[in-house]
């Protein structure tokens, strides 16, 4: 077995200036999408420029912000809203939620493309591969912080987290991270290089993280607030997961069907 090794959350102190890691991993998320907007911008008639990039960046930062703290409060502490709904305002707490987070950046893009007078799926299609980059970071700051841990388990990969008790669990932070993150990011990324059908690559998106996410809660502790949901075995994370692989399927589905691409487009991209 392993042992949790206790990393220090605080990755840079300068007298009362405290930077947290997992402070860093957000703007790892915002620079790594940042840096893959603009060199998929600059690619032959993309139909974006580096200016573009740069303020649909800033859209989306909202977004994830606003919509993750948002959905944090109303799916996993909705009591505790109910009760003072000042708690929402309380940000040294902690507590971010993908699927707010998720909420917050579809509405973002959805007043940027009207803004810059740009389909919403243009948007979104363009959007989807830069996002994975930034989840898997999330998922490496949960784990250097010692939360979010897996449940209790007898393979030999389990790890103990002392600050929590003496019993082996699952990394499933490291297991998000791997699929969430790195995986989707690949296949994402591969998917996108050539010409695909308008909301194509934002239902796979869905699909594809909507399924990483469902599976990976089999292996990961329900939120203790909350514990299983229903079946004893269904999750916060998995109910709010299974809308997503339902709408990515139909997005496929319907984009594939309704909005083909040419097969001019498609030798050019060979």
């Amino acid at each position: 077995m392993l042992t949790y090794p206790d990393i220090n959350p605080i990755a840079l102190q300068l007298g009362p200036l405290k930077v947290h890691w997992y402070g860093v991993m957000y703007l790892v998320a915002f620079a790594s999408a940042w840096w893959l907007g603009r060199r998929r911008a600059r690619l032959p008639n993309s139909g974006w420029d580096d200016q573009q990039v740069a303020d649909l960046i800033f859209y989306g930062a909202l977004g994830v912000v606003l919509g993750g703290r948002v959905g944090y409060t109303l799916f996993y502490n909705l009591d505790g809203f109910l009760e003072n709904p000042l708690v929402i305002f309380r940000l040294w707490e902690g507590g971010m939620s993908f699927h707010g987070g998720l909420l917050g950046v579809i509405a973002a893009m959805g007043l940027y493309a009207r803004k810059a007078g740009k389909g919403f799926f243009q948007v979104s299609d363009f959007v989807a591969p830069l996002v994975p980059i930034g989840l898997g970071a999330g998922r490496l700051g949960n784990f250097i912080n010692g939360e979010l841990p897996g449940r209790i388990t007898e393979l030999p990969w389990g790890m103990i987290y002392r600050h929590i008790d003496d019993f082996p669990r699952h990394p499933s932070q490291l297991y998000q991270a791997a699929t969430e993150g790195a995986l989707l990011f690949i296949l994402l990324w591969w998917y996108s290089k050539r010409p695909r059908p308008a909301m194509a690559v934002s239902g796979l998106f869905l699909l594809g993280y909507g399924i990483f996410r469902f599976s990976t809660e089999f292996a990961r502790q329900p939120d203790v607030q909350l514990g299983f949901i229903a079946f004893d075995w269904l999750t916060m994370g998995q109910l709010l997961s299974t809308p997503m692989i339902v709408c990515g399927a139909a997005f496929l589905w319907w984009g594939y069907r309704h909005h083909p691409v040419p097969h001019h487009q498609q030798r050019k991209a060979d």
